[in-house]
């Protein structure tokens, strides 16, 4: 039975769940279609460009979210609240190690190459804001940059580690370290 979506928000997150799952490659338009329970009327109602439009949306989508919640409080608010906010809001939008960074899973296989500026930018950004706030707060340029490099590399590498290990605490332990290591 199909599913009535009425907002392009709604299929935009339906479908950045399956892509989450099965990877680019891997979420032909059945398995879209079979996840989401959308028909591909819907599908092609809200993408008429397919699977490379949805996923430039959902990637846009995505950065959209990080640049509110935490890239934008990095640039503007007292630097040690926001740096603070940023280890709360990672925590919460990567469910504690339970949800795969679908930018970062688009970094690594054959679709870099066709979404590299959308992955960089995102990537960029909140190394960035990051090394900013850190700026800010006191830390030398340059460290400030070597520890938003190291908290980006850490968290990233923490997703893919505690999915590979079916260990989510990894995750957890690992933002601990890194609040500590940078505060």
């Amino acid at each position: 039975m199909t599913r009535t979506v009425f907002e392009k928000s709604d299929a935009i997150t339906l479908v950045a769940e399956v892509f989450r799952e099965l990877g680019y490659e891997g979420a032909s338009m059945s398995n879209i279609t079979a996840r989401t329970k959308l028909s591909k009327g819907s599908l092609y109602h809200f993408f008429p460009g397919g699977k490379e439009e949805m996923a430039a949306e959902i990637m846009a989508n995505i950065d959209a979210w990080f640049v509110r919640e935490m890239f934008e409080p990095l640039e503007r608010d007292e630097p040690r609240a926001a740096i603070a906010r940023m280890w709360e809001t990672a925590d919460a939008y990567f469910r504690s190690g339970r949800r795969v960074c679908l930018i970062g899973a688009f970094a690594l296989d054959e679709t870099r190459d066709r979404f590299a500026a959308a992955i960089h930018g995102y990537f960029d950004r909140w190394i960035e804001a990051l090394a900013g706030a850190l700026a800010r707060s006191g830390t030398e340029a340059n460290e400030a940059r070597a520890l938003a490099e190291e908290a980006v590399i850490g968290i990233q590498g923490a997703l893919m580690l505690a999915r590979a290990l079916g260990d989510d605490a990894v995750f957890g332990r690992t933002l601990e370290r890194l609040k500590r290591r940078i505060a």
